[in-house]
């Protein structure tokens, strides 16, 4: 018997956790695991809105039975079909061969495509709505967040917004599902990485949809990843809001990629100076250790970003690189960054480096620092001056008297 877990009278969540996959998208560490989060309104007519994972469709079967019993699903609402969501679609329909399904124009070629499923469509358009009996659903399109089809469904009965993957994040759901239930600190680093991993290339998309449902009266978030806004829905959209225009923290995280130590060695200097100038956040990674998703969240939190490379085959050192990719790709505006390196018989760390920067177009703060063979006395020099003239940015642009 599972425990039935209702966010309203006839609104229930029936999703599942994911403790056992390592990688989201067979990329993302799950070291908190994950949620997959669907929901079910049991009025007149029934609605499933979303399924979960194909790993988790027994026992999500199982919750649909027990809340409905031996009643038909008349509605699959589909606001996102990334497998993750859809994975349980086809095993739903054949338990329900009359199920209707939701979409909106451009969800219906990827239900085609991913499950060969060809009938049963219900095509909806931005701002159309659904009546269930008591509780009438009104769908919002918001393309590109993150996937060309994606779209939101306003309850207007009990002002739920279920939006899909936008208001989520990584880390199953221990027993707590709504945010009154957990410390959301707990959870607050995973859901800003799932935004900076998953979401933030189409922040601009993002910063559309929330001027969109701004003028809704929302009382309750529910998404398909992480826990039911139900006490503070207005916390998580300012979270969003603040990411989506790239505001940051005062801090700076300092990432670096070293062979034998000497560019570790200048990481660790470098933050030493920042820190006895007044800064207190300070975040360093060595690139070999830690995937990149936990690094670009922090980058993505904090003001500055100070970048070390040895030089590989005369390229950028492979983690390090692909850090570089990622970065590019997500388009993160306006921060701070500072360059730093070692070389031995050829070049290429510093400069491939320098070569990012000046193509993603943040604020460089002071020369790039590469040394030879080993830091020596005029290259701490240089990091000491780097590390006083970084902090004093930061704390002239956050009012910190150092």
């Amino acid at each position: 018997m599972n425990c039935k877990l209702s966010i309203e009278a006839k609104v229930h969540w029936i999703g599942t956790n994911d403790r056992e996959t390592n990688l989201f998208e067979n990329y993302w560490p799950l070291d908190k695991g994950v949620s997959y989060n669907s929901y079910i309104i049991n009025d007149e007519k029934i609605a499933v809105l979303d399924t979960v994972k194909f790993n988790k469709t027994t026992e999500y079967l199982e919750k649909v039975k027990e809340i409905i019993g031996d009643r038909p699903v008349d509605y699959l609402i589909v606001n996102h079909m990334e497998p993750d969501h859809s994975g349980s679609m086809l095993a739903l329909l054949s338990a329900y061969p009359e199920m209707k399904i939701v979409g909106n124009k451009k969800t219906f070629p990827f239900i085609e495509g991913f499950y060969g499923i060809t009938k049963n469509y219900y095509e909806v358009n931005d701002g159309d709505m659904l009546d269930l009996g008591y509780h009438k659903l009104k769908f919002y399109l918001t393309p590109m967040v993150h996937w060309p089809e994606t779209m939101m469904t306003y309850d207007e009965t009990s002002k739920i917004l279920f939006s899909m993957d936008a208001f989520g994040g990584f880390g199953a759901l221990d027993g707590g599902i709504f945010d009154d239930e957990i410390n959301y600190e707990f959870y607050e680093d995973e859901t800003r990485r799932y935004y900076s991993n998953i979401v933030a290339k189409y922040s601009q998309m993002v910063q559309k949809s929330l001027q969109k449902l701004s003028s809704l009266d929302i009382r309750m978030i529910a998404p398909t990843h992480g826990p039911v806004w139900r006490e503070s829905p207005g916390k998580i959209m300012e979270l969003y809001n603040k990411w989506s225009q790239f505001k940051a923290e005062n801090g700076v995280v300092i990432v670096y990629g070293s062979m034998y130590g000497n560019t570790a060695k200048m990481a660790d200097y470098l933050a030493r100076i920042i820190a006895q100038n007044g800064v207190k956040n300070i975040k360093v990674f060595d690139a070999s250790k830690t995937h990149n998703s936990y690094i670009l969240s922090e980058i993505w939190k904090y003001k500055a970003v100070i970048i070390g490379s040895c030089a590989y085959n005369t390229k950028v050192f492979s983690p390090v690189e692909t850090l570089l990719a990622k970065l590019s790709n997500s388009g993160l505006k306006d921060r701070y960054v500072s360059v730093f390196g070692n070389k031995s018989w050829s070049g290429g760390g510093v400069s491939g480096i320098d070569a990012f920067v000046k193509e993603i177009g943040w604020e460089k703060i002071g020369p790039s620092i590469e040394a030879t063979y080993s830091p020596k006395d005029a290259e701490f020099e240089s990091l000491n001056k780097l590390g006083k003239e970084m902090a004093k940015r930061l704390n002239d642009e956050f009012n910190i008297n150092a």
